[in-house]
């Protein structure tokens, strides 16, 4: 339990590592909860998983096994839909689980997914099917963060297909650090009838809010202002659904307050989003609440860690799309550095600066940001690294 955060954004933790860590207390309480992984469990930071409990293991064990145990509750085996299978028989009988992968990889699940969501609408209408425990998918090693894999790694394309079923019976949450990824889980693990897909880093993420706020945010309709970052009575409403994305929005803000002092911002965080709304299957954001966090005429500039027509589509259902600049994974990419990837995607901070700049005609500072990308781009081809942090 993390009571306050006294300076956001200034230490960073990994979200995966909290996840598994979090994850490991549950299945001590819980016996019957398995982690279905193909073989990816370590390199996603959910190791603490593997003191708690052997991988499952049923072949004769070598001595260069790591640790195996014939009733070991993490399954790990190269085959997505092998595991998607097995996990959903054990949720047949009742039990937790969750799935974890590398989040270009979720996509070779996406027809089991679409079918285990039609076979959620189907029981619901036999009276003697009871609740089943939500199919939970930990989507981690991003695109945002392929530095040294690549193009092949680079694709949240299940997030638009889930948002885009009117069953409505999926969640696409995205927790916004460590201490929100925990509130994840947990909202996860308290779920039913549903599919939870959970985008989160694996690379240490700053830490923007404490665990009260981050269980709001997963119950009280998927958005909420974050206060040390916004002004009163804001001029620009800026929004970020994602970490990495979000920590970009941030900066973004700061830049501004920098470069036109006499302008006001606001930041709102969008944690969760279903089927034609910010928020959960079980508490969407009303209409009313929208505009309470984006008001109901501010230009609104988001950042989404998917494709950005996914989060327009929604957005555009509350907000007038004059309003609306929405940046998010364009389908560019390859092996290079963290914020040309993001530049590269037109998704880093000064991209969404651009943004306010062209909206006020700010000339000497849309030549200042291009200048800034370009020059950023020539280092990073250069030397392999960034020159922006």
């Amino acid at each position: 339990m993390i009571d306050q955060v006294e300076h956001p954004g200034r230490d960073k933790f990994s979200p995966a590592k909290r996840l598994g860590a979090i994850m490991a207390s549950y299945m001590l309480r819980h016996e019957d909860f398995y982690l279905f992984s193909p073989d990816e469990t370590t390199s996603n930071k959910l190791d603490a998983t593997f003191e708690v409990s052997a991988r499952a293991w049923a072949l004769p064990e070598k001595s260069w096994d790591l640790p195996e145990a014939r009733n070991g509750r993490i399954v790990e085996m190269l085959s997505e839909n092998t595991l998607f299978a097995c996990m959903v028989g054990h949720l047949m009988n009742g039990e937790p689980a969750a799935m974890t992968s590398y989040e270009s990889f979720f996509t070779i699940i996406a027809s089991q997914v679409m079918q285990h969501i039609k076979f959620l609408q189907q029981s619901s209408e036999v009276a003697w099917r009871g609740d089943i425990p939500a199919a939970n998918l930990l989507s981690t090693s991003t695109c945002w963060r392929q530095d040294h894999n690549g193009f092949t790694h680079q694709s949240p394309a299940l997030i638009s297909l889930l948002l885009s079923n009117p069953s409505d019976r999926a969640n696409c949450l995205f927790p916004i650090d460590d201490v929100a990824a925990e509130a994840a889980f947990i909202y996860m693990m308290n779920s039913q009838n549903v599919v939870n897909l959970t985008t989160f880093n694996k690379t240490d993420q700053p830490r923007w809010i404490d665990s009260h706020q981050a269980d709001s945010m997963f119950h009280d309709g998927g958005a909420a202002i974050l206060d040390f970052a916004s002004d009163e009575a804001p001029d620009y409403i800026f929004t970020g659904a994602g970490d990495i994305v979000s920590c970009e929005a941030l900066a973004a803000i700061e830049i501004l307050r920098e470069d036109i002092p006499a302008k006001h911002f606001r930041f709102v965080n969008i944690s969760a989003l279903s089927y034609n709304a910010i928020g959960t299957t079980d508490r969407k954001l009303t209409q009313d609440e929208f505009d309470q966090l984006f008001t109901k005429n501010k230009p609104i500039i988001a950042n989404f860690h998917g494709y950005p027509d996914a989060l327009y589509g929604i957005l555009a259902k509350y907000a007038d799309p004059k309003r609306l600049n929405v940046h998010g994974f364009l389908e560019h990419g390859g092996t290079t550095t963290p914020f040309e990837m993001l530049s590269l995607n037109r998704a880093s901070r000064y991209h969404l600066a651009l943004d306010v700049a062209q909206l006020e005609k700010r000339d000497d500072l849309i030549k200042k940001y291009q200048k800034i990308l370009r020059d950023n781009s020539a280092y990073a081809r250069e030397h392999g690294v960034d020159q922006i942090a």
